[in-house]
């Protein structure tokens, strides 16, 4: 009933329309589309957003602005005259339109070679079923097109595309009868500027990737048809011009060369009469969920690869000759505020920066930590952030270029009012603590059955929900190999900044220490805050000579320039434990509170020592017992796993005889 209503108010709307004449529809079309552009701020930005994406780096703020307003002028001006065209005799709408270049279509055609139109959202687009006929009606002319949701406006619109004998073909049927009426000799045209969706090949449009629909390529391959794009040009007050570009694919051309040019041709268009384009559709959309690209099925396709098959996203990500003339889709991570979760979560950096081609990854992060961050070479820039400044951070991230999307690995509250107070439009994330209306896509929590997983999955299923490649490797470093570092430096971390209970006993790391240098020439450096202090005396004091007490000594640069240069570590269960990891530094790592299948050194090489009791893993800060977990790992253990550890460095200490 709803419908039948709303056709009702469309046929009252025609009968205004049909009794004005066409050159006052047009000004007063102009005029409906000046209080459109001023009373639809949402499809104000969406243009304005549109033409900078397309003209930011040749046209200025001011020109933009003005851009934006006179297209809604035009395109209400086209679109009042398109109802009224509609019920005009054929003969009248010739009037209003001149033809150019049609010679090319007519060589096509005479050749006995079918013909596909590469038609576009230009000027007043509902003339081309008025107009083609006219000049071609000796062949065959069909079209390709989406229904209206409203089936009885769209029976109407069908009726009136179809006066003229173009024939319309609905996409949900298939394309059999599209390729039939090419095979006969006809010609079929296809609106191929629109967002295509999951279906299409994501391909530049103004240099910008764009899913972007095959269909003109696959029925030109099919049928060995011409691919000639045409447009109609706004050209004064109630007229128009519709203009054919010469042939633009070539033979030997793949579908994915085709799309690209069609593309090209399209965009070429809409250079000479910008104002005319429809740009208030979201041509640029950002697809949910997999705004990354290497789950889709046509997947990449970049022209200057031309001859190549299309390759995954990850592929041309990872290439050392990836595309540079891309303009970035702009990823915001916001990455955690520990240590040990930043390092942890470089992995899931990695596959989201795999994920497309054209990714630029911004990671905003406590300053205390920026310095890890820079050592992840998938990070295109690390932004800091200011400490405890809510609105402060906001403005701060709004005043960066524009992001696509965000990302946030922490699951507060605080971090998506950031990226909401700073207008980004996706937003990712957990749902967190009570922040799921700030949120617009929401990563499932996973199901609480089965193994344990290391918390590594937690920020890889993020990743994999945005459309990344699933990651097989764990392996974290961004280090040099051991050979590279001076021999027999060796690492002790004997703090942990979660709590006392999970630290191990000093005393026994220094009984480990002693008997490694007694048989090693080693020199141990400590590593830790302030509050590791005590702990670490204790240790220096009985090492002696073979120690260097940097405990509460050096910045995150500092610990990370010393780290690199260890040829081991030995820790508790510490943010140190993952940072050595990220540079390819080898663990020994004593457990205790802590459950390492979920938080333990991801990599080869690393050993884990732990003894399970009756009440761990309990997670707890203070051990409000007899500290059994760790009391239960003995100094002699901990020896012989260092010992071992450093026997497998062969190459970094095969110089220096025991």
């Amino acid at each position: 009933m709803l419908d039948f209503s709303t056709y009702l108010l469309y046929r009252a709307g025609l009968a205004i329309v049909g009794a004005l004449p066409l050159r006052a529809l047009f000004s007063l079309g102009e005029f409906f589309g000046l209080i459109a552009w001023l009373l639809l701020p949402g499809y104000r930005r969406l243009a304005a957003r549109n033409l900078g994406i397309a003209f930011g780096g040749e046209k200025t703020p001011a020109q933009l602005r003005d851009l934006t307003r006179r297209h809604f002028e035009r395109l209400g001006a086209n679109l009042l005259c398109s109802l009224k065209l509609g019920t005009m005799p054929l003969q009248e709408v010739a009037e209003c339109v001149t033809v150019e270049n049609a010679d090319v279509v007519h060589a096509e055609l005479c050749a006995k070679r079918p013909v596909v139109l590469a038609l576009s959202h230009l000027g007043n687009w509902e003339v081309f079923a008025q107009i083609l006929p006219k000049y071609f009606g000796y062949v065959s002319l069909s079209t390709v097109y989406q229904p209206l949701r409203n089936r009885h406006i769209d029976d109407d619109i069908r009726r009136k595309r179809g006066r003229a004998g173009v024939e319309m073909f609905d996409r949900r049927a298939g394309f059999q009868q599209a390729f039939a009426r090419l095979r006969a000799g006809g010609m079929v045209g296809i609106l191929s500027d629109q967002h295509a969706g999951d279906h299409g090949l994501w391909t530049p449009f103004f240099g910008r990737l764009a899913s972007t629909t095959p269909l003109p390529g696959l029925l030109a391959k099919r049928t060995d048809a011409a691919v000639v794009g045409a447009g109609i040009y706004t050209a004064g007050r109630a007229r128009w011009r519709m203009v054919f570009t010469p042939r633009f694919d070539q033979p030997g051309d793949s579908v994915q060369a085709i799309t690209a040019k069609a593309n090209d041709c399209i965009a070429d268009q809409i250079r000479s009469a910008p104002e005319d384009w429809f740009w208030v559709h979201n041509r640029w959309k950002t697809p949910r969920p997999n705004f990354l690209l290497t789950l889709y099925k046509r997947g990449v396709y970049l022209p200057h690869q031309a001859g190549a098959p299309p390759r995954s996203a990850s592929a041309l990500a990872g290439s050392q000759d990836g595309p540079t003339d891309l303009k970035p889709f702009r990823i915001l991570v916001r990455s955690t505020n520990w240590l040990g979760d930043s390092v942890i979560s470089a992995a899931a950096v990695r596959a989201i920066k795999h994920g497309r081609p054209d990714a630029h990854v911004t990671v905003a992060t406590p300053a205390k930590l920026a310095a890890v961050w820079k050592l992840i070479p998938e990070v295109d820039e690390v932004m800091e952030l200011p400490r405890g400044a809510l609105m402060k951070a906001a403005r701060l991230l709004k005043r960066r270029p524009r992001f696509d999307a965000a990302v946030l690995f922490p699951n507060s509250l605080r971090v998506a009012l950031e990226v909401w107070l700073a207008g980004i439009p996706r937003r990712v994330g957990y749902r967190g603590h009570h922040r799921s209306w700030l949120l617009n896509q929401i990563v499932p929590n996973p199901p609480r059955q089965g193994p344990i997983q290391h918390h590594v999955h937690h920020y890889l299923r993020i990743a994999e929900h945005l459309g990344a490649a699933a990651v097989a490797e764990m392996n974290v470093s961004s280090g040099s190999p051991n050979e590279k570092r001076p021999p027999l430096k060796l690492g002790l971390c004997p703090g942990a900044e979660y709590g006392s209970a999970k630290r191990w006993l000093p005393e026994r790391f220094a009984d480990v220490a002693l008997v490694v240098a007694a048989q090693r020439p080693v020199q141990w450096q400590l590593f830790g805050t302030t509050a590791d202090s005590r702990a670490g005396e204790q240790i220096a004091v009985q090492l002696g000579k073979h120690c260097v007490n940097r405990i509460g000594r050096t910045s995150l640069h500092d610990l990370i320039a010393e780290l690199r240069e260890c040829s081991l570590l030995l820790s508790n269960d510490t943010g140190t434990m993952h940072l050595a990891t990220l540079l390819g530094v080898p663990v020994v790592a004593v457990f205790g509170s802590t459950e390492h299948r979920l938080t333990g050194p991801l990599g080869a090489g690393n050993v884990i020592i732990r003894h399970h009791v009756e009440c761990s893993p309990c997670f707890l800060r203070e051990c409000p017992l007899d500290f059994r977990c760790m009391k239960a790992v003995t100094s002699g253990e901990v020896t012989a796993a260092v010992l071992s550890a450093l026997d497998n460095c062969a190459v970094a200490f095969r110089a220096q005889p025991v």
